[in-house]
């Protein structure tokens, strides 16, 4: 391993987020008091003309009363099927990575899932796994100094990466050039089995399910995690030794969901042991079962052929993918496997509160997928 590695030792992580430190610990800088966010339609113009998506931040949404509403009877209907899930995962990666090991979350849809995979294995298993929350961001790779700092901190422990879904598997696909790029570097092996709670787009090897079903988590930002925004990279913000930055909404306490959600879903894990103990069981027996077929793909490419759409990037497939698009782009229109779906219920709603036109779009591998209006050439996160 290369000693530039351990050279020197990184700095102690912020106290930010909403969460216990007992949950997680955010490897982020407090960017709290910068003035980040673009209105919705500027910074669209702007990541379509070259501007990268880590450098500013998005006004978040502000939910209305129906729509949280939505969100406390979906938690309430799905929990115990994300508890299964989460579960799966908790099960699988106790099996495949064992005991010594590192939960790292990937801000900030992977953390409220971190945090309950954590949860089950230390009440199902009694162990207190480390679990972090770090920042990757597409085209700039991971924060190296958050790898250090793990490493520093566990010595002979194996890295888990964790993130809430997939859609076309992007994420999965820098993870694999992160870890690559990090032994040629250090000599540090790293893996990039990305643990995800839902793998739709079949672009992960661990995972809870691969039905494209809504998360609770993801209809929401920030007030379902930890009150941390997306992660910021800009050059006059983060220094060669500082981790990646993120602001912390202290300010929206009052109406802070995140603990909620934990504590609901992991009522459920004493419960659902016998099922997530059987569903991981299945898939650690069967490997076809968990091969990685980026089959989402093949939707994508049908949907850019038929509505004429130059960049794969404005194309975003699955529930999560679909409700950030709603909650922060400019979508141009959002495409439905069926109307009656269940899964779609807030889609609909979103769809409805900003006017966006939604369409049936037969044999889609996906619940859902929301497609960004196209402004000009350019950078699309």
């Amino acid at each position: 391993m290369n000693a530039e590695l351990f050279a020197k030792s990184v700095h102690a992580p912020s106290a930010v987020g909403s969460y216990s430190t007992n949950d997680v610990l955010f490897l982020l800088k407090d960017l709290s008091n910068i003035t980040l966010e673009r209105a919705t339609e500027d910074r669209e113009e702007a990541i379509q003309s070259g501007v990268h998506y880590s450098e500013m931040l998005p006004v978040e949404y502000q939910p209305t009363d129906a729509y949280i509403q939505l969100f406390h009877e979906t938690l309430d209907e799905s929990a115990e099927k994300v508890a299964i899930a989460a579960g799966v995962v908790a099960e699988l990666i106790i099996s495949k990575r064992g005991t010594d090991t590192v939960l790292a979350s990937l801000a900030r849809a992977g953390t409220p899932i971190g945090i309950l995979i954590k949860r089950y294995i230390k009440e199902i298993y009694r162990l207190d796994l480390p679990h972090y929350s770090i920042s990757i961001i597409r085209g700039k790779g991971i924060d190296e100094n958050a790898i250090k700092y793990m490493l520093q901190n566990h010595p002979g422990h194996e890295i888990q990466f964790i993130d809430g879904w997939t859609g076309k598997g992007a994420i999965r696909k820098v993870l694999v050039e992160a870890c690559a790029h990090m032994q040629k570097k250090y000599g540090v092996r790293l893996n990039d089995d990305l643990a995800v709670l839902a793998d739709p787009g079949y672009c992960s090897e661990t995972f809870g399910t691969r039905e494209d079903f809504l998360i609770p988590s993801a209809c929401l930002n920030s007030t379902v995690s930890g009150l941390m925004s997306r992660t910021v990279l800009r050059d006059d913000l983060i220094g060669p030794e500082d981790f990646h930055g993120a602001k912390f909404y202290k300010e929206w306490l009052s109406k802070d969901l995140s603990n909620v959600f934990i504590d609901q879903i992991s009522d459920h894990f004493k419960q659902v042991e016998p099922a997530a103990k059987k569903n991981a069981a299945v898939l650690l027996q069967q490997s076809e079962l968990t091969q990685a077929s980026w089959k989402g793909l093949q939707d994508i490419l049908r949907i850019q052929q038929d509505y004429g759409i130059a960049d794969v990037n404005l194309v975003k497939p699955g529930v999560g993918e679909t409700t950030r698009v709603l909650l922060r782009r400019v979508p141009w229109k959002i495409l439905v496997d069926r109307l009656d779906n269940p899964n779609l219920r807030h889609i609909l709603l979103l769809a409805k509160d900003r006017n966006v036109p939604v369409e049936v779009y037969p044999d889609l591998t996906y619940s859902c997928c929301g497609i960004i209006k196209p402004l000009e050439k350019g950078e699309t996160e």
